[in-house]
């Protein structure tokens, strides 16, 4: 897979991520992998009562911005937690 299809396929279920990171470009994607990655771990965070609501829809919101920037091919964190690297 190329740059472009390898960052769109990160984003889409942690399925996608696993391909994305066996199968495509993982250097010249890197960036949505790590982004990809850090939305999918925080988002488990959704799961605490009362605030877990808020947060998912915060998930939600980043990783509609990831996918669209993968779309664009911009390297654009998300905010709040997108300068976290997971993946160097």
């Amino acid at each position: 897979m190329d740059k472009k299809t390898t960052s769109i396929v990160a984003y889409i279920t942690w399925i996608g991520l696993v391909i994305a990171f066996c199968a495509g470009d993982k250097e010249g994607a890197k960036f949505h992998l790590n982004q990809a990655l850090v939305i999918f771990l925080f988002s488990l965070l959704s799961v605490i009562p009362c605030i877990g609501i808020i947060w998912g829809i915060f998930m939600l919101v980043c990783w509609i911005m990831g996918l669209i920037a993968a779309i664009n091919q911009e390297e654009k964190p998300v905010p709040l937690i997108g300068k976290i690297q997971l993946l160097k």
